[in-house]
């Protein structure tokens, strides 16, 4: 079978559906790839790349007359018209949002499989698109919003002052959030982030952002997306919207629900209780925006000095590392549809990946797919009625612990203590209080420090088991044989601990330097 990669037919478009790289692999899998000229060009993907890699340039009649089309942005009525019956043509089609689109499909008689509707399921991330181009796009909407930004993210200490972070408000945190929020934190901003979800707060805070809360009352995702908020949700969560926006200098929203018009966020009022200068990045804009105000395509400056960008093609504007993420997707998907790596396409529709992405098929209507069951959360496993059941009796059911055995211990433990202070020499009671006293800090110190400093800060108690070495070495002449072998001991342990410290921490620096 033949695979045509036409040229994006959408003003401005810059992406194209396969690099020379990911043709070639397509090449492999046993399709006969052509690309249509000029198609790579604004992605910086040349014809010679595509010859260089063994894959024919061709004009758009060839590519069109394929038996598989592999675009970006779904076919328009004329480019259907030009797809021969039984053609199958892959890209980028909304087909909950597009019903003529759909039935354009149907009655052309061709197979039509839509990227932006693959099942958020763990096999099927390989091939998921939208998160794919949401990660470029929560990245570049951080990069314009820098560049309208005019200031420093980080904060600094310099000779004519101190210039404080930037402070930056997430709404949302999929894939494109996460994005931003990396990529605002890179910078050196201090960022916040919401999500209706709150299973993300450990994304969140893992990234070095910290977690918005509200009081209300919220639900585990049961497919990955954010649901749409009841009103007592919107009514709690507003006033968190109002007070995080006018406080930041730069907002980025990205939420959107599956199927719907993108929710409004962020009011006007609030927009106009920002301060002069700050930004606005609303990745929603293309299915009506976040952000009252919002102009889909367009840059906003209001009367209070507060830019707001609604731009739709913030993936496009990283064209060649978007295409070669959308082409690797694409391959992702003919390895699935490709089992025998013959160049045929065997398209099983039990298969709850290929069903889901199936919008026609040979002139029938397959959309929309049935349910997947997809839990974001682990779901309690069925009760086997077919196992034996028996009834415990009263007397063999466990009963509770007795609160009482734990004074009880406590008590002995004290009892115990006691006999040994009064039987050790005086100084026993001067060094199990420092002792005692070091757990305690220890413990303290070491719980209310980021998981991720946790290698550091191993790295940096080598000067603790350096005072134990020192010690030890006090200790190993004692006449005392059992004080001298415990001191032997002591330094043998401590000893690993400083050299292991060190080439932890030497390890550590290996990461930061360059080369």
């Amino acid at each position: 079978m033949r695979i045509g990669i036409p040229r994006e037919s959408r003003p401005g478009e810059t992406l194209v559906a396969a690099t020379a790289v990911t043709a070639g692999q397509l090449a492999k899998l046993g399709y006969d790839v052509v690309v249509e000229a000029g198609a790579g060009r604004a992605a910086d993907q040349p014809d010679s790349a595509f010859r260089d890699a063994g894959i024919a340039v061709v004009d758009a009649g060839e590519v069109w007359s394929s038996d598989v089309v592999v675009k970006v942005n779904a076919p328009t009525e004329a480019e259907i018209a030009r797809l021969r019956s039984g053609a199958t043509v892959i890209g980028l089609m909304a087909p909950a949002r597009s019903p003529e689109l759909v039935e354009q499909l149907r009655a052309a008689g061709v197979t039509a499989l839509a990227m932006d509707a693959v099942p958020r399921i763990s096999r099927a991330q390989s091939m998921d698109v939208l998160s794919s181009m949401a990660n470029v796009a929560g990245y570049r909407a951080v990069i314009e919003a820098a560049h309208e930004f005019g200031r420093l993210f980080t904060g600094q200490v310099t000779a004519a002052g101190k210039v404080p972070p930037a402070r930056v408000f997430v709404v949302g945190a999929g894939v494109a959030g996460l994005a931003a929020i990396g990529a605002a934190g890179a910078l050196g901003a201090v960022v916040r982030a919401f999500d209706v979800r709150p299973e993300v707060a450990e994304q969140v805070e893992s990234m070095g952002a910290q977690f918005v809360t509200v009081e209300m009352e919220q639900e585990v995702s049961t497919d990955g997306y954010a649901k749409e908020m009841t009103a007592a949700q919107a009514a709690a969560t507003a006033v968190m919207y109002d007070e995080e926006a006018r406080a930041a200098d730069i907002v980025i929203t990205t939420a959107l629900i599956p199927g719907r018009p993108a929710p409004r966020l962020i009011t006007a009022e609030t927009v106009d209780g920002m301060r002069p200068g700050s930004v606005i990045v609303d990745m929603a804009a293309a299915s009506g925006g976040n952000v009252e105000g919002t102009v889909a395509d367009e840059k906003v400056v209001t009367d209070n000095q507060v830019t707001i960008l609604g731009y739709t093609d913030l993936a496009g504007r990283l064209a060649a590392q978007t295409s070669q993420l959308y082409g690797t997707n694409v391959v992702n998907l003919f390895k699935l549809l490709t089992p025998g790596k013959d160049g045929r396409i065997v398209l099983d529709l039990d298969d709850v990946v290929q069903r889901g992405i199936t919008v026609t098929r040979d002139g029938e209507m397959l959309w929309p797919p049935p349910p997947v069951q997809v839990s974001a959360a682990p779901a309690a496993p069925p009760p086997d009625k077919t196992a034996p059941t028996t009834e415990i009796e009263p007397a063999a059911r466990k009963s509770p612990p007795d609160p009482r055995r734990r004074l009880y211990a406590a008590g002995l433990a004290a009892a115990a203590f006691a006999a040994v202070a009064t039987a050790a020499p005086p100084a026993f009671l001067s060094h199990f209080t420092v002792f005692a006293l070091a757990v305690v800090v220890g413990y303290y110190v070491i719980s209310k420090v980021h998981h991720a400093l946790h290698t550091p800060l191993m790295s940096e108690t080598n000067a603790i088991s350096g005072i134990i070495v020192v010690g030890g070495i006090l200790q190993v002449g004692s006449d005392n044989p059992v004080v001298a072998a415990l001191a032997v001991v002591a330094v043998l342990v401590a000893s690993i601990n400083i050299f292991g410290g060190f080439f932890v921490t030497l390890r550590m620096l290996d990461m930061f330097q360059k080369g």
